[in-house]
C-alpha cells in the first residue's frame, strides 16, 4: 500500500515559503526549486539498500557502509520537474535522468503524453519521478502507468506541494507507489489549480505566461 510522507523539516519549509511568494523571480526560484529538492531528496532516498564493505583510512582498515543493489533514474514530467533534477543529481551523481512530455489539456484537465525517453535499464532502477505539483494527479498517474509499461518497478513520487485530490488519486491508480510531498494544500480552484499553490511552476521556473 502506498505511503504518503510529508517532509516537514525546517529549512524545506521557509524556503518552500520563499517559493509559494509571488514576488519571488525566475533566477530565484529556479534556485530555491532545486535546493528543496535536494533537502528532501535525503527522505526520499532513506530506504535505499546499503551493503559493508571494507576501506582503509589513513589510520586503520575498518567496515564502512556504502549503497548497493538497484541503481537510481530521476524522471521529470516535463516540463516543470525539470527543475528538480538538478537538486537530487547533487546528492546522487551517478543516477540517470529520463524524460517523460505531458501537458494538461485546458478544457478537458486531462494529460496529453508527447514525449517519453527513458534509461534502457530502467526495470533494475529505483525511479524517482519528480513534478513541483500534484494537482489533480492526472498527469502524474499516467507517467506512472507510462514508467510501468516500460518496465519500471520500484517508483516514487516526489513533489513540492500537492493537493489532497490529487495524493489520492494517485494512490487510487498506483497503490504500490509511495508519494513524498513538502506539503498539502487545502484545495484545487474551478480551474484545477492548488489552491493556495504556488501559480504555474512552469512558467515561473522559465519565465514563460
Amino acid at each position: 500500500m502506498s505511503k504518503v510522507t510529508q517532509i516537514d523539516h525546517p529549512l524545506v519549509l521557509h524556503k518552500l515559503a520563499l517559493i509559494r511568494d509571488k514576488n519571488t523571480g525566475s533566477k530565484d526560484f529556479r534556485e530555491l526549486v532545486e535546493e528543496v529538492a535536494m533537502l528532501m531528496a535525503y527522505e526520499v532516498t532513506r530506504n535505499l539498500q546499503i551493503e559493508d564493505v571494507e576501506i582503509e583510512t589513513p589510520i586503520a582498515k575498518t567496515t564502512c557502509k556504502m549503497l548497493s543493489g538497484k541503481k537510481v533514474a530521476i524522471i521529470p514530467i516535463l516540463r516543470a520537474g525539470l527543475g528538480m533534477v538538478g537538486g537530487i543529481l547533487k546528492l546522487i551523481p551517478a543516477a540517470k535522468v529520463g524524460h517523460i512530455g505531458l501537458y494538461r489539456d485546458e478544457s478537458t484537465l486531462k494529460p496529453v503524453e508527447y514525449f517519453c525517453k527513458l534509461p534502457q535499464d530502467i526495470g533494475e532502477r529505483e525511479v524517482i519521478v519528480t513534478d513541483p505539483m500534484l494537482a489533480t494527479g492526472g498527469s502524474a498517474i499516467d507517467a506512472i502507468t507510462m514508467l510501468k509499461r516500460k518496465g519500471a518497478k520500484n517508483i516514487r513520487l516526489m513533489c513540492l506541494i500537492t493537493a489532497r485530490e490529487g495524493v489520492e488519486a494517485v494512490i487510487k491508480a498506483h497503490p504500490d507507489v509511495d508519494v513524498y510531498t513538502a506539503a498539502i494544500d487545502e484545495k484545487l480552484n474551478e480551474n484545477g489549480y492548488i489552491v493556495p499553490g504556488l501559480g504555474d511552476a512552469g512558467d515561473r521556473l522559465y519565465g514563460t505566461k
